[in-house]
Parts: structure tokens; C-alpha cells; sequence
């Protein structure tokens, strides 16, 4: 048997599976020796990887269009914003008609449903928005760009704040609560657990007013975006692919790469174990992942690398898209059992360092993969992925399928007339400020002093009074007391993220 003949029969599933396309050997393409991916092992992760304008995005869209048709929800993050065509059905031309018949594809326009979203409601798209508490210390320090210490500071203050009832909705909430804990009636609250220094304080009030002031506080409040949205199924039974538009925010990478992972942490908290099933319940596109891993911490970095070894329990596949591998931590990139690598640049001593380390992340190949990752063609890509029993598939160089829906983005007009005319618009569109920990902490402001006449006329206190009789009367006491009646039955536990799921 050949070299081509034994990678074509690596990939000769008898399984479900999805197409990529067309196998390339010795310059020519092959159509019989098809390059598919078996749907169930969707959920063993994955990673796209490639220079700007390999086709990167082209290839997200051909994968989710099939998960779709084989009813999988897809989440994709656009930060391009040219991927909203997938909702519309592509465009035939000359070029498309060649790469079909190329590969032998069936080429057939068509449109897929899809849900936009926006982070906070800024750009077009249903609001995504996060509380605070559902956010969580850890994600949060990311995005303030805190150090070990003020995160570990922070999440005594979010301990604080689940134990006392006070709910932290948005950024004035927080900063309510951090202000108290500094005040002369709130530091003995921590006394006892490690204490919340000023200088520390100062830094994260500081940080809290320069994030605000950057228009972030629309992203932070309620109603917070239920993750099990993007598990629906369109009434076709196709899965439903969740776009969330990122353009108007690419300048803010740290927050939209932390605000991705929150949603993914966000469905690890909340779905039940189911092992290894026919096809994954929601497949996860995680755009730009290089921002997430940028000056992370290794606790961070731990965070991230068992959330993806545990989620593929649940059901979940994550695919990190990147320019090049070692934009992943291998701790992470150990998890990922499906590759598509786009071609690489080797323009510099930097470049070439990073292609030989690529070339060391594959498993043997019959191909000169520092030749051929350099010379791959737009739509061209190395793969190996995983086959139905688990076993890495040779790799092969692949002449990729062309995407069926619109290459491109959708109009401004229809884009908003798709997210206005949605049933999940009315639900998340308009922002709620209800009662939260700064309204509670306001109530509780301590009354202004006596005047010493009005003191003088008032019995002087009994020397034997209780420390729990004053704290009791205390206007904070029964402020705290109130909020902490509202939460009886309530109970906040966090994940591994710290986020938050109130369990009613």
C-alpha cells in the first residue's frame, strides 16, 4: 500500500463524520481520499491554526455549517465580524464551482440558523451581560489586570459578599462593597480572615474606575445571559450556531477573550455529566485564544487547562483558534485530539523557531512538514485528528471543502432585523438595575452623631453591655440582616473560575 493509500485509509470512517475535503499528494488532489472528521470525537477538543488570510475563518465556517446540519449547536466568536454570513446562503461563482469540483463537494447554497450576540448590547446583537458575582474574582483579576495578591484580596471580597447577601450586580456594586470594607465601620469585618489592606483597596478602586471609564460598566448587570441558549436546536432540528459580534470591542481583547471563557466555565458549572455520546451537545470556537493565555496566571492557566480536560465529559468540544500552536500552553495543548494547521510564515528567526516547533507537535508524517506548512495555499491545511476509536489519523494535506453559506458579512439592516426579530430579544435587550449591594450598603449608612446636648439627656450605657448587643443594633447589622432574609433558600457556589450559579 502507498503513503497516500495508507492515509486515505486512516480516514475511512464508517461512523458520521464531517467533511473537510480532499486529500493533497505530490502536488495533486486526490478526490477519492476523502479527509473527515468523526462527529463524536468532536468533543475531544481541538485547534485551528494558521497566518493571517490562510483561511482560518473560512474553515470555523465549513465545520459549523456540518455541525449544524447534524444537529450540533456551534458557538463562534466573531471578532472580524465576517462571519454573520453564515446565516445566508453562499454565493455561487466560478472559484466556488472549481474548489467543488475539486474535491468532489456537492456544492448546494444554503443559509443556517443563527443567533447574533453582543457583548453588553455594544454593536449589533442580542446583549450578552455577566453580574459581577456570576463573573467571579478570578475572571474578573484577569480583566483588571491584577496580581496574586490583589486577586487573592479580591475573592475575600466576593467571600464577603456571598456570605453577608450582598448581591454585586455591576461595577458600582463592587466598588460599594470595597469601600465599605475599608471604611472605620467595615474593617473589622475581615479582621479575622486576612484583613483588606488600603494600599491593596486603593489599586482595585483604581483599577474599577479606569475599566469604567473605558465604557466597560455596560458589560457588567442583568438580566445575565443564560449559557444554556446556546444549546438550542433550530425547529428544523439543525443546530442552532451562536455568533457573538466582537468588532465593536477588538480594541478591549482582554475582556472579550476573559468573557468567552466565562461562558465556557459557565456551562461547565451547569451541565450534567454524559460521557462519551454519538454526537457533542454544543461545540465551542474560541477565537484569538492567544489574548486568554497573555499574562495569565498559573492558577489561571491550571483553571483553564482542567476546565478543558473535564468538559469533554459533558458533552463540550472547544477548538482554540490561534495563529500558531505555541500560542497555547502545552499543558492545554495536550487536550486538543483535532488539528487543522494553516500555512505559516518564515520570515524571521522568530518564524522559523515557531515552524519547526509546529512541525514537533504532529505526529510522524510521510510529508516534509517544514516544506509544505510554508507553501500551503488560502483553503489548503495540514490535519490530523482523532479516529472513531481514538487513535491520532496520519497526517494529511488537504485541499479544504468551499463553505455553503455567504463567505462574508450579512448586511448591517438584516443582521439587525435577524437579532430585533429573535424571542431571545425581548428577554435580554433592555438592561435591569434592581436592589444590589450598593442600595443596601446606602440604606446602611450610620445615622449622623448626637449633638452632645440631645446625648446628655439619654441614660449612659450600661458598662456591662454585650459586644452582640451593639453590633445587633447597628443600622449595618440590620441592613445585613434584611439582605441576608431576601437569600434564605438561596445558595452561591463558584467553580473552579469562581463563577457563580445561585441555586435556588
Amino acid at each position: 500500500m502507498s503513503d497516500s493509500e495508507t492515509i486515505a485509509a486512516g480516514y475511512a470512517f464508517t461512523g458520521p463524520a464531517l467533511d473537510l475535503g480532499a486529500l493533497l499528494w505530490d502536488g495533486a488532489c486526490l478526490p477519492d481520499a476523502q479527509i473527515r472528521i468523526p462527529l463524536p470525537m468532536l468533543n475531544r477538543h481541538g485547534l485551528v491554526a494558521g497566518a493571517t488570510g490562510t483561511g482560518k475563518t473560512k474553515t470555523l465556517q465549513l465545520i459549523a455549517e456540518q455541525l449544524s446540519a447534524q444537529g450540533v449547536p456551534v458557538f463562534l466568536a466573531d471578532v472580524k465580524g465576517d462571519v454573520s454570513g453564515i446565516s445566508a446562503p453562499g454565493a455561487a461563482n466560478d472559484k466556488v464551482a472549481g474548489r467543488a469540483a475539486e474535491v468532489r463537494q456537492q456544492w448546494t447554497a444554503t443559509g443556517f440558523p443563527a443567533e447574533f450576540y453582543a457583548l453588553g448590547g455594544i454593536g449589533h446583537g442580542i446583549p450578552v451581560r455577566a453580574t459581577i458575582t456570576g463573573f467571579g474574582p478570578v475572571l474578573l483579576s484577569k480583566v483588571l489586570q491584577l496580581n496574586q495578591t490583589q486577586e487573592q484580596s479580591l475573592g475575600l471580597i466576593f467571600h464577603y459578599a456571598d456570605t453577608k447577601g450582598l448581591e454585586l450586580i455591576d461595577l458600582k456594586d463592587l466598588r460599594a462593597v470595597v469601600t465599605f470594607l475599608t471604611s472605620d465601620e467595615g474593617k473589622p469585618e475581615l479582621k479575622n480572615i486576612g484583613g483588606l489592606s488600603t494600599a491593596t483597596a486603593g489599586v482595585i478602586l483604581r483599577s474599577l474606575t479606569a475599566f469604567e471609564a473605558q465604557g466597560m460598566a455596560d458589560f457588567f448587570g442583568e438580566p445575565e445571559f443564560d449559557t444554556s441558549e446556546l444549546l438550542r436546536t433550530a425547529t428544523d432540528g439543525r443546530g442552532m450556531v451562536s455568533v457573538l459580534e466582537l468588532p465593536a470591542v477588538q480594541d478591549k481583547p482582554q475582556l472579550f477573550s476573559t468573557f468567552l471563557m466565562w461562558l465556557l466555565a459557565d456551562l461547565f458549572h451547569d451541565l450534567p455529566e454524559v460521557g462519551d455520546a454519538d454526537k457533542p451537545k454544543l461545540v465551542f470556537f474560541f477565537d484569538e485564544a492567544h489574548l486568554l493565555f497573555n499574562d495569565a496566571s498559573k492558577a489561571f492557566l491550571d483553571s483553564i487547562t482542567q476546565t478543558v480536560r473535564l468538559i469533554r465529559s459533558k458533552g463540550v468540544g472547544v477548538f482554540f483558534v490561534t495563529q500558531t500552536p505555541k500560542d497555547v500552553p502545552g499543558d492545554v495543548l495536550a487536550q486538543l485530539g483535532n488539528r487543522v494547521q494553516h500555512a505559516l510564515r518564515a520570515f524571521t528567526p522568530d518564524d522559523q523557531k515557531a515552524l519547526k516547533a509546529t512541525v514537533k507537535t504532529f505526529p510522524n508524517s510521510a510529508y516534509d512538514l517544514e516544506e509544505i506548512l510554508t507553501g500551503l495555499g488560502t483553503g489548503e491545511a495540514v490535519v490530523t485528528v482523532l479516529s472513531e476509536n481514538g487513535a491520532p489519523t496520519p497526517v494529511a494535506v488537504t485541499r479544504l471543502r468551499a463553505p455553503e453559506s455567504l463567505m462574508g458579512p450579512i448586511d448591517a439592516a438584516v443582521l439587525d432585523q435577524a437579532v430585533k426579530s429573535s424571542s431571545l430579544y425581548g428577554r435580554y435587550a433592555q438592561a435591569v438595575d434592581r436592589e444590589s449591594a450598593y442600595e443596601k450598603l446606602s440604606e446602611a449608612r450610620p445615622e449622623p452623631a448626637e449633638t452632645p446636648k440631645a446625648a446628655a439627656k439619654k441614660a449612659p450605657a450600661k458598662e456591662d453591655e454585650s459586644m452582640v448587643q451593639q453590633v445587633v443594633g447597628s443600622g449595618m447589622f440590620k441592613s445585613l440582616a434584611r439582605s441576608v432574609g431576601t437569600q434564605i433558600g438561596r445558595e452561591i457556589t463558584r467553580s473552579l473560575f469562581g463563577t457563580a450559579r445561585r441555586k435556588r
